[in-house]
């Protein structure tokens, strides 16, 4: 049995869910709805947030290198997303700093 309709279904699907807000709101014709502003302003902090609690919850502050790389990344992604303000930069940038600290330490 192929799995070939099952992909395509999918795709059909996701598709259909992005399109649909653009179909519903139009291409910028009209304001957003303030709760969907409000989303808009207030879901990306609050992801990269959660992201950053995830990717330390495992960090062991007692034993070495007692977290230097974790640190490291994190400030790296704050200090490159404050200068640049480019949230891809950021992460490729804290993601290449953290793994070239766990193999140098």
């Amino acid at each position: 049995m192929s799995i070939l309709p099952a992909v395509l279904v999918i795709a059909l699907v996701t598709a259909a869910l992005r399109l649909l807000p653009v179909m519903l709101l139009g291409k910028g014709g009209k304001p957003l709805p303030p709760a969907a502003a409000f989303l808009s302003r207030a879901m990306p902090p609050a992801i990269i947030g959660l992201l950053v609690v995830y990717a330390l919850r495992g960090t062991d502050l007692s034993a070495p290198p007692h977290g230097l790389p974790e640190a490291a990344g994190v400030c790296a992604a704050a200090l490159l997303q404050y200068w640049k303000k480019n949230t891809l930069l950021s992460v490729f940038a804290a993601t290449a700093c953290y793994m070239a600290l766990i193999r140098l330490l």
